[in-house]
């Protein structure tokens, strides 16, 4: 019987093994036909089948299917699709190029998904941008913003007036993990959040995910914007760029060698500072004033199993007031990418990360007053990432991160004997080690269900050598005292917190048309910014977790519904719930700048979010466009605040509503129109005062008890296309816009304090009685820009 039961197994052992013989893998890449640059989300569809997959960030693609004459469908979103007729008789290297559809104005306003307008397509809380529709939203100075076109998206809100942050879902700035090429950037903002750091010309597509975070990614709570650079032209030299009123760019690409090594490099530059020549201010025109940045990425084709990336961005900004004081702080990133192909099914990328990140600031009054302050943030990362296409029903994702984390907290130092300062202060330098390991399991039962689940491990080791410190306090939320110094070597490690991320996504379509999905995912995060104010600023320090403060951690739930509609109608509601654990705020009246004992100033307790998101979008027709609403509340309870009880969080916004169109006049001309409404920033301001010593103190009432005005604007742009020459190559096209159309005076911020009037000898008499002043930056900005291309 046993010998029989093993021949039976031999047997059934050799017929799988001769049934996985009639199967064969075709993979390659998708490329555009025109530049050469890998295509990321291409379908590729055997005809009449349900079988399909779709091409990963670099292009490559990998579908098993059985032995037999059989056709290839590849589609793109504004792309011709093509059709390919295939006999296989073993496993095939296929590459393939897709050409751009012959339309002179983009068909997509903001494309939801780079793949089929289909909801089986659609992922649950992530959103696919690409540039081509972000250059047509009218933005401040008319300068293109990817972030600020994030912000009119569902559950997306903008920290505010001409800021660059935003928050997810309810979470601070600091919870969102921004990457471009794989490198973390721990700033976004120019001229203090009236620009971002990402130069439309040298960005090729951002993905913004809310929720449903793949395993692969991780260290934040609220939500990740993986931004990626263009490749560059590997057919022709090509150049682009645009002149507008405070700012400038060009950038340039072509072969290194054709079809095999390309390169681009992109350069923008503000030039406010010519302007102050002009200005009758003291010591304004010799003073500095702009940003600038570089982007460059280099790409060579190996073998046809290898290829290497080499990309970069340094930017700056600068600000100098007749050399009496200026600041500066900037982002330098660099990435090196290898693309290893082991076999038809396992695909590799290894890659080099390098971060940086930091502010600076001068005083040079006088010899007595002259001093320079420094902070900042650099890391250096290894990330091993694979995937396995087993078939078409089956794809595994797999690998590991680790990262090493130098948090410079602050040093600040005379520059002269003459100085007050006589002696170099300088705070504790933290390092740390933060790594992970991740396996993800994407699975499609059928045309209609499919599931990815994975789970990650993270890690962050304390490293010395660094000082500790244990507080006690008179009360919760009272001023800290040290109680014991803890003093750990050099490359010691003192302290370890880890924990388990489950990750997990489910979609299930009735129609092609229409399906409900789901997703739950649990982030940690081991990094946060000291910041008491809802908008993140240069200055705001990176802090590890450490003794003192556990890892933030987050759960969150989403559940969504996607129903498309046969003329050109996109429509979603999606309903989300996030439980957040050790959150952070600072007591009462804390001090941050250069503070030794800075996580004394610190309190944990819990938030949570809830909210409801609506997304209807038009894309077909002349007319374009879409409309987003959110409904939301974001909660913090912490003790030794607001009397232990629950209140609004900085980033809590009850109503978010954008309205966003297009109208196609003819081929030469389009016109868009924007409205925006907010509500209100949570604000404490003093309920009244009293008298002490014989001065006036404010009182404050509960924490985030009032707000300020509702936040709303209109803005319009018009496009002027003008005729191509048959012959010409040169393209170029105007746009004329108008951020705040009606003049709107949104309060940028808002000081308290009392009436003074002039007595009778003309000295100020402070009344006492209380007065608010609302600052205003903008009203009407008008801005004209020239775009070519050549």
């Amino acid at each position: 019987m046993k010998t029989k039961s093993l021949i039976l197994l031999f047997f059934l052992s050799i017929t799988t093994i001769l049934l996985q013989a009639q199967n064969y893998t075709i993979s390659g890449r998708i490329t555009d036909e025109k530049t050469g640059e890998d295509l990321a989300g291409a379908t590729i569809m055997v005809k009449g089948t349900t079988n399909g997959v779709s091409s990963n960030s670099y292009g490559f693609y990998s579908i098993t299917v059985p032995k037999g004459n059989l056709k290839l469908l590849i589609r793109y979103v504004g792309y011709n699709e093509i059709e390919k007729s295939i006999s296989l008789n073993k496993n095939i290297t296929i590459n393939i190029e897709l050409s751009e559809k012959s339309t002179d104005i983009d068909e997509v306003v903001i494309s939801a998904e780079q793949q089929e307008s289909k909801t089986e397509n659609k992922q649950i809380s992530v959103i696919k941008l690409d540039m081509q529709s972000v250059k047509r939203i009218p933005v401040v100075f008319g300068e293109i913003d990817i972030l600020k076109t994030v912000t009119m998206l569902p559950g997306i809100i903008s920290a505010g007036e001409g800021n660059s942050g935003f928050s997810v879902r309810g979470g601070t700035q600091d919870q969102n993990l921004i990457l471009l090429d794989e490198a973390t950037v721990y700033n976004i903002s120019h001229l203090l959040g009236f620009f971002s750091v990402f130069n439309g010309d040298a960005i090729r597509d951002l993905d913004v995910y809310k929720g449903g975070i793949p395993a692969q990614y991780g260290g934040r709570l609220s939500s990740l914007i993986d931004v990626r650079m263009k490749e560059g032209n590997n057919k022709k030299y090509t150049g682009s760029g645009g002149i507008g009123l405070l700012s400038s760019r060009l950038t340039l690409e072509g072969p290194i060698i054709k079809n095999k090594s390309s390169f681009i490099v992109s350069g923008r530059r503000s030039y406010a500072d010519i302007f102050l020549p002009l200005s009758n201010v003291e010591g304004a025109k010799k003073s500095r004033l702009y940003f600038y940045d570089f982007n460059a990425k280099i790409n060579y084709k190996l073998s046809e199993k290898d290829k290497l990336f080499v990309s970069g961005y340094f930017g700056r900004d600068l600000f100098d007031f007749a050399g009496l004081f200026g600041n500066s702080w900037g982002n330098k990133t660099a990435t090196v990418r290898w693309n290893h192909l082991f076999n038809k099914k396992l695909f590799s990328n290894q890659t080099f990360i390098y971060s940086d990140f930091d502010y600076y600031f001068k005083l040079n009054f006088s010899e007595a007053t002259n001093l320079e302050f420094l902070q900042g943030i650099r890391d250096f990362s290894f990330k091993s990432d694979f995937s396995w296409y087993y078939n078409p029903a089956n794809k595994f994702n797999f690998g590991g991160i680790i990262t090493h984390h130098n948090f410079n907290q602050g040093e600040i130092k005379p520059l002269t004997k003459e100085s007050f300062l006589k002696n170099e202060i300088k705070m504790d330098r933290r390092k740390a080690l933060e790594s992970a390991i991740y396996a993800e399991h994407e699975h499609k039962f059928n045309t209609r269900f499919k599931v990815r689940y994975g789970l990650r491990y993270s890690i962050l080791n304390n490293l010395g050598s660094c000082k500790e410190y244990k507080f006690s306090y008179d009360s919760v939320g009272a001023e800290p005292k040290v109680t014991d110094t803890l003093t750990y070597k050099k490359n010691s490690i003192y302290n370890t917190y880890s924990g388990l991320e489950p990750r997990m996504s489910a979609s299930y379509n009735f129609t092609k048309n229409d399906a409900i999905k789901i997703s739950y995912n649990r982030t940690l995060q081991y990094l946060q910014q000291a910041s008491n104010s809802g908008t993140a600023l240069p200055t705001d320090q990176w802090i590890p977790s450490n003794i003192n403060i556990k890892p933030q951690i987050s759960d969150q739930i989403s559940a969504g519904y996607f129903k498309n509609f046969d003329l050109g109608l996109e429509t979603s509601v999606e309903l989300y719930y996030k439980w957040m654990k050790n959150q952070i705020d600072f007591r009462d009246n804390a001090v941050l700048f250069l503070n030794d004992i800075v996580y004394g100033e610190l309190l944990t307790g819990k938030g949570w979010s809830y909210g409801s998101e609506f997304f209807i979008k038009k894309n077909k027709g002349n007319f374009k466009g879409f409309v987003s609403y959110t409904l939301s509340r974001s909660m913090r309870k912490i003790n030794g605040i607001n009397n232990n009880k629950a209140y609004p969080s900085n980033t809590d916004r009850t109503h978010n509503l954008t309205i966003s169109t297009s109208y196609e006049l003819n081929k030469q001309w389009d016109v868009n129109l924007n409205f925006v409404y907010t509500t209100g920033n949570p604000v404490t301001f003093p309920q009244g005062r009293w008298e002490y010593d014989g001065k006036l103190v404010p009182f404050y009432g509960p924490r985030n008890s009032q707000r300020f005005p509702a936040y709303h604007r209109m803005d319009a742009g018009i496009n002027y296309y003008p005729k191509k020459r048959k012959k010409g190559i040169f393209e170029n096209s105007w746009n004329l816009s108008v951020y705040n159309l009606y003049g709107r005076k949104n309060p940028y911020s808002i000081i308290t304090g009392t009436r003074k009037i002039k007595g009778d000898d003309k000295k100020e008499i402070d009344t006492g009685i209380p007065i608010t002043e609302q600052i205003a930056l903008f009203r009407w900005v008008p801005s004209i820009t020239w775009n070519f291309k050549f």
